[in-house]
């Protein structure tokens, strides 16, 4: 394994950990929120547990670049970046749902190679390695054998998403397809079907920070993570992760148009 990869990685679930953690003391407290230009909510746990695993990070590795979703972009010189949601789930947060997590993704040269989703309120450590698979705490997880639309079970963030980009109808028509839908938003469908608990999650309306880190981890349990074009990209705002039996008839209908 490449011990700078390695050693990257396993500070990525110690400082994920430590910034998930930060954040659950605020969870069941009365906090201010603030609302920013994109009407999405944030909170002092939010900017508490980035500046935590910046801070962290730079202590051992202080050439490597940063992409945070409440400090912005800094440049690397080592060719490494992090990449950091602090909660994932602010919605949920701040509504007192257990349904967040601190996500952490690395990459190196712009390949995601490592990414880290941990569950405080569950006391869960999704985790995974570029060649190393995917675990869920200390167990293996690998994305399920189902192979029909009629029997999956379909998960998505929200239908006005899908409203906004225009494929509220593709959308309704994929969802009749499968066996059951379940609105398990943010990064909880993706490790759900990282751990073979569903078998599609389909998002619109993501960034870089949302969904570095469950990439690693889906593609290292067996699955597939493009987006709506089948191309393997964090930078688009529409994404699919499937256990990859499903990926592309699944995204024939969603491409379909009149």
């Amino acid at each position: 394994m490449n011990p700078e990869w390695k050693s990257r990685y396993e500070l990525a679930v110690d400082v994920a950990r430590q910034a998930g953690d930060l954040a659950m003391q605020y969870f069941d407290t009365d906090f201010a929120v603030e609302w920013k230009k994109d009407n999405s909510p944030v909170t002092i746990a939010d900017k508490r547990a980035e500046e935590l695993i910046r801070a962290e990070v730079k202590k051992h590795f202080p050439n490597d670049g940063f992409l945070g979703e409440e400090f912005g972009d800094q440049d690397s010189t080592s060719g490494f970046r992090w990449i950091i949601d602090p909660i994932d789930g602010t919605r949920s947060f701040v509504r007192h749902i257990p349904i967040w997590a601190t996500l952490l993704g690395l990459e190196y040269k712009d390949e995601q190679i490592g990414g880290v989703a941990y569950v405080p309120a569950m006391g869960l450590m999704y985790r995974a390695l570029r060649g190393d698979g995917a675990y869920r705490n200390d167990k293996p997880i690998h994305v399920s054998n189902v192979d029909k639309l009629s029997d999956a079970l379909l998960c998505y963030s929200s239908v006005g998403w899908f409203r906004k980009a225009g494929r509220e109808e593709t959308f309704l028509e994929l969802a009749a397809k499968t066996q059951r839908q379940r609105g398990y938003g943010d990064f909880y469908g993706f490790v759900l079907v990282a751990q073979g608990s569903c078998e599609i999650m389909v998002e619109h309306g993501v960034n870089a920070w949302d969904v570095a880190a469950t990439k690693v981890i889906v593609e290292e349990a067996g699955g597939r993570f493009t987006d709506w074009d089948d191309t393997p990209n964090i930078h688009r705002p529409d994404v699919i992760a499937s256990n990859g039996k499903l990926h592309a008839e699944t995204l024939q209908i969603l491409n379909r148009v009149g």
